[in-house]
């Protein structure tokens, strides 16, 4: 079986949601620390221009955003389930809203001027501003919520799970965790990291249990691997994961066109590729490369848009 390679790096928020994922599944996997701002050439060598981290790489196959990387090391590891079968539909829901709605309410307030050694370390003025100035261009046009709407509204988000956790239940959704309490983590997992601002949890006990028993699953165990060596990987890859999906056509597109795959959110980078899966929840391009020759990329289709190439 193929080595699971996670190209990822250190304070990220979403990487640390799948590390924490590898140790709820005790899998072990290769960590390949990636840039954390642009440019990111190996990155997009193997992803085709896609530049959010992480991305899980196995052999020739990139899996671009969380939510499908949560399928694909299920489908690795069935047990312990992070979709549950009795809240299957729930936990995904509830995972899709910390992923996005909590995660940029969080954002803000991560970042203010007392958090920022405790998040960056050691930073200069000159890479903080490079960091900011890469961060904005990623964003584009997406709405800026200012510190006071994003602390009252992370207030009301805060008293909400602790609601969630009134009863004797350890996890967000009941006596098992499951994606959900992942993703919701890794939304406050910045704060948490900075005592000058986490402080913001005191007045949520349960919430601040819940915190240690979702860190205590740990990451297990990683070996370091080089970009380099990741790249070689993958051109030398055999065999494609494109089989076993339905044909799923919402976009009047058929499977071998060329289409161009992106976010519809933020950081706008079109893939460019061969169509090869347009499932119920996956689409995935192949594409050409000259350092890493055929590599077929994948996208969630919730968050993801699909056009035909220009």
């Amino acid at each position: 079986m193929s080595d699971l390679i996670f190209h990822n790096f250190a304070i990220s928020p979403f990487s640390e949601k799948i590390r924490l994922i590898f140790g709820f599944k005790q899998l072990k996997w290769k960590s390949v620390t990636v840039p954390i701002i642009m440019p990111k050439p190996d990155v997009t060598a193997l992803t085709g221009g896609y530049r959010r981290t992480p991305i899980l790489q196995i052999g020739g196959d990139i899996y671009c955003d969380t939510s499908l990387i949560a399928e694909v090391l299920e489908k690795r590891s069935p047990a312990p389930a992070l979709y549950p079968a009795a809240i299957n539909g729930l936990a995904r829901n509830l995972a899709q809203w910390a992923d996005t709605t909590l995660f940029w309410t969080a954002i803000p307030y991560a970042f203010q001027p007392a958090a920022i050694p405790s998040i960056f370390g050691n930073i200069s003025a000159e890479e903080l501003q490079a960091f900011s100035a890469d961060r904005a261009t990623m964003r584009g046009n997406m709405p800026r919520t200012s510190m006071g709407e994003a602390k009252g509204q992370l207030l009301e988000y805060l008293s909400r799970l602790e609601n969630m956790l009134s009863g004797d239940a350890p996890f967000l959704l009941g006596t098992q965790a499951s994606v959900a309490d992942f993703s919701v983590y890794q939304a406050l997992w910045l704060i948490r990291l900075a005592p000058a601002i986490n402080p913001v949890f005191d007045a949520y006990p349960k919430l601040l249990k819940w915190m240690e028993q979702v860190v205590a699953f740990g990451h297990h165990q990683s070996e370091a691997l080089s970009s380099a060596e990741a790249l070689d990987i993958a051109k030398n890859a055999q065999g494609f994961d494109t089989d076993g999906r339905n044909f799923v056509d919402s976009h009047g597109i058929a499977l071998g066109e060329q289409v161009a795959i992106m976010p519809t959110d933020y950081a706008l980078d079109p893939v460019v590729g061969e169509l090869v899966i347009a499932s119920e929840n996956e689409l995935a391009v192949r594409r050409q490369d000259e350092r890493v020759g055929t590599v077929v990329v994948h996208f969630p289709r919730v968050g993801f848009q699909m056009k035909r190439a220009k």
